[in-house]
């Protein structure tokens, strides 16, 4: 049985959390010291108003981008559609190498009776042997 502890240990459940009272509005907070803040640096030149539209160039660059993309696409789903087929036929030919006649996919039964049989007949042979040296000859006496 396992020791039991005060309070919860499980995963999902906590003790609550201890907080503290907001600060009321009549409390004082420490001041921050006051130091002198450079002036940021001055920033370039406004770059001139663009129009909504894009200009050719990146109209042009938008284009090859999207056709890098989609040209990425396809050979990724043939690759997918590749893999599927190898896995596809895999399968079926495993499947197809295990559909075996009943005499060869149990010959191995066979071969094992055999063996348990041999076995067998000369444990018996072994035994009779025994027999024959022991109580019929009287070469050894067992007390």
């Amino acid at each position: 049985m396992a020791k039991r502890i005060r309070g919860s240990s499980r995963p999902g459940h906590r003790k609550p959390l201890v907080r503290r009272p907001a600060a009321s509005s009549g409390t004082v907070r420490p001041s921050v010291t006051a130091t002198p803040v450079s002036a940021p640096a001055p920033s370039p030149a406004p770059s001139p108003t663009r129009s909504a539209g894009l200009t050719d160039a990146e109209a042009q660059r938008a284009a090859e981008l999207e056709a890098q993309l989609v040209a990425e696409e396809q050979a990724a789903e043939q690759a997918r559609k590749r893999s599927q087929v190898r896995t596809t036929a895999a399968r079926e030919g495993y499947a197809a190498a295990r559909t075996l006649d009943p005499e060869q996919e149990y010959a191995y039964v066979a071969r094992d009776l055999k063996d348990i049989a041999r076995i067998a007949i000369l444990l018996l042979v072994v035994l009779f042997a025994l027999y024959l040296l022991i109580d019929v000859t009287g070469a050894f006496k067992i007390t």
